[in-house]
């Protein structure tokens, strides 16, 4: 899949955005910083090249899957920059960017407030997987949930467009092997749509066609983000967290906890928990530790490689929970909630439940390109479990089918727990 043309999305057509097709044509100039590049460049606004050299060149020093990717950076760079120097919006600036990020296909790394028709990012509100000509759809939310898409949908079309010819779209273009995860993030890529513009999906239900139109509702509520819990019988607590965002997350554990009083076993559910922070999702952790615990190990870029690893720990807050614990999981648990299930795994055994996860592997730095202000991010600590296993391989330890009740599914796995206690 190296340096081949690729059809628009047919969210990109617009006469606003023609300036982004023009990222298809042949190999653009030179990235500046970069010595072994041609230097020459049209005349075009300073501020954009510096902004391009600035996202180019950091991440050429600090991501840290290019010794695990098959990406040509350089050429990359080559292929963007003049388009980018030339676009004639700040909006169009932004869509160059987003598609150079969009070479590393790492949902992690992009930037952090695209405009209205730039790409969402991979695994938005659909997780599908290859099936021919056609994709299998494991997990939905959001839009997708709200128009009727189901798991098990076989998805043939976007907007119109036959999935193979959209998911070539939006493919990393300057690979020097094939690789089978590019493929995966590509296909998701293209079913995530555009930011702010609708969708329409061609599917296939029990072998019947059906046309499915997905919306953007400017006036959809937000997704809860407060900590909430409740007894269930048998002496389980459940507690839900949605967010690692928010310090108040950490109290609102500590009441739930408090409030249950003895309980047999503890179900803490982080599905569709996208994230958060380190400094939130570690204390909570610490209230099943003794002492020091270690959890998880990280490394970052050093010169061409990786450094040496590091070891993180947990450090014990408050009265220690010795319930058995399970962690409910599942396609759209993300970044933090990832780490969150490993570390809980390696400090108090807790048993995974549900599906995989999303897999993003590393820790995200933030970036400000100092011209134009805009925001970024980009994968750059890998994180492993105890053991020096990449984050991205963690596999529930009781893995559901697509559409389960993982809720039951975990009762039932802590019952013979239960039973003894």
């Amino acid at each position: 899949m190296s340096q081949r043309r690729s059809p628009p999305l047919p969210s990109e057509v617009t006469a606003s955005r023609r300036a982004l097709l023009r990222a298809g044509l042949g190999a653009g100039l030179s990235l500046a910083a970069v010595a072994a590049l041609p230097a020459a460049e049209p005349p075009r606004d300073v501020a954009r090249a510096q902004d391009f050299d600035e996202l180019w060149t950091t991440l050429d020093r600090r991501y840290c899957y290019f010794g695990a990717k098959p990406v040509d950076w350089r050429a990359a760079a080559a292929h963007y920059r003049r388009d980018a120097l030339a676009a004639p919006d700040d909006m169009t600036f932004q869509l160059i960017l987003q598609r150079l990020l969009d070479e590393l296909y790492d949902p992690h790394t992009r930037l952090s407030d695209a405009p209205d028709g730039a790409r969402r990012s991979a695994f938005n509100d659909i997780v599908a997987v290859a099936d021919g000509e056609a994709a299998r759809v494991l997990a939905r939310r959001g839009q997708a949930e709200a128009a009727g898409l189901q798991p098990g949908d076989r998805i043939r079309a976007i907007d119109g467009i036959a999935l193979p010819r959209a998911t070539a779209a939006v493919a990393p273009r300057f690979l020097t092997r094939p690789d089978p995860h590019a493929d995966h993030i590509a296909l998701n890529l293209a079913l995530a749509g555009a930011r702010g513009l609708p969708r329409t999906l061609d599917i296939l239900r029990d072998g019947t066609p059906q046309t499915l139109t997905l919306r953007p509702n400017p006036n959809a509520p937000a997704d809860p983000q407060a900590v909430t819990g409740r007894r269930l019988p048998g002496g389980i607590g459940l507690i839900r967290i949605p967010s690692f965002a928010e310090d108040s997350a950490i109290a609102a554990f500590d009441d739930l906890i408090a409030g249950f009083g003895p309980i047999k076993a503890l179900l803490i559910d982080v599905r569709g928990n996208g994230g958060g922070d380190t400094a939130v999702a570690r204390p909570i952790m610490g209230r099943f530790v003794a002492t020091p615990t270690p959890y998880a190990r990280m490394r970052r870029r050093e010169g061409k490689g990786l450094s040496a690893p590091w070891t993180e720990t947990v450090d014990p807050r408050g009265p220690r929970i010795t319930a058995p614990v399970a962690v409910l999981i599942d396609h759209f648990s993300a970044s933090m909630a990832e780490g969150f299930p490993m570390g809980m795994k390696a400090i108090a055994n807790a048993t995974l439940i549900g599906t995989p996860m999303m897999q993003l592997g590393a820790a995200v730095f933030p970036l400000t390109l100092d011209r134009s202000g805009i925001r970024a991010q980009y994968s750059a600590e890998p994180v492993y479990d105890i053991h020096d296993r990449p984050r991205d391989l963690l596999r529930p330890d009781i893995e559901t089918p697509p559409g389960a009740d993982i809720e039951a599914a975990a009762i039932a796995a802590l019952a013979p727990l239960i039973d003894r206690g």
